[in-house]
């Protein structure tokens, strides 16, 4: 096994470095995905046991200036690493205004991920600045649970709202429950609701639109007004929404009714995708 890449774009270094404080604040210690064409950042939470699970793809030739990798073997050509992602995002905060930054993966008594940042200096000679990211490889036996997931037909896709408006709404929520009910229906209507024996608050969002659905004929047969809805654990969602540091350029949330929400992100040209399931 082989990897290794750089990054001398000064645009691409940054971009980087926020998917990776992303990925940071959505998911302690996840899976490094590594093939010739992308790289992903995997969470896989067992969705059926009350975990997120997260999907981020970045394409390797949007971000590297060069990208060289040899997986496991011809036919299985890909590297999964585990690794803690605060650790590398830590490592890239040290790279911002850097002329260069390496990505390679070393053995040091462990397998590591090697993260050398070339700094300009004052005069013209440059400094290096070297983290090892402590890595574990993760056998060809278990990438069966790291794949990417399977989206089930949903009931109703709509169009997010601004997203730092959201967080803001939820956060005053938090303090009332643990749950909330997010439901949405086919003429572009969002409701964030929060129901208990005390209190029943609820915020409405209109006009948000609504994306093409995949399944076109489960969309016929419902009644536009008709709101499909889902009850999630509140904290999970402010995780979701914290991560987001910039507003994406897409942000779609699919709900399958009291079953799971799925929120589908597109960050200029990274791919997120976010399962919360429903609270049993």
């Amino acid at each position: 096994m082989k990897f290794r890449a750089k990054i001398v774009d000064a645009a691409c270094l940054n971009h980087f470095t926020r998917v990776s404080a992303m990925v940071a604040k959505l998911a302690k210690i996840c899976a490094l995905r590594i093939s010739p064409q992308t790289m992903n950042f995997i969470l896989s939470d067992k969705v059926a046991g009350g975990g997120v699970s997260m999907w981020c793809e970045l394409e390797q030739e949007n971000f590297f200036s060069e990208f060289q990798m040899e997986g496991v073997s011809a036919e299985n050509n890909a590297i999964y690493l585990e690794l803690t992602s605060e650790n590398l995002s830590r490592a890239l905060k040290t790279a911002q205004n850097a002329r260069a930054l390496k990505v390679k993966l070393t053995n040091k008594h462990f397998p590591c991920l090697t993260v050398s940042i070339e700094l300009l200096s004052v005069s013209s000679s440059s400094r290096i600045v070297t983290h090892d990211i402590p890595v574990k490889v993760i056998p060809r036996k278990l990438w069966k649970d790291l794949q990417e997931p399977t989206v089930p037909d949903s009931d109703v896709s709509i169009y997010l709202p601004v997203l730092k408006t959201m967080k803001s709404i939820v956060e005053k929520m938090r303090n009332l429950s643990n749950h909330l009910i997010i439901e949405a229906n086919l003429s572009g209507d969002l409701n964030l609701k929060i129901e208990t024996e005390l209190v029943c608050v609820t915020t409405h969002f209109k006009d948000l639109g609504n994306p093409p659905l995949a399944s076109e004929d489960a969309s016929q047969d419902r009644d536009p007004e008709q709101m499909a809805e889902v009850r999630i654990d509140i904290r999970k969602l402010l995780q979701f929404l914290a991560g987001q540091q910039v507003n994406p350029t897409r942000a779609v949330c699919n709900i399958v009714s009291n079953k799971l929400v799925h929120f589908d992100l597109l960050h200029e040209d990274v791919s997120l995708q976010y399962f919360i399931p429903a609270f049993s």
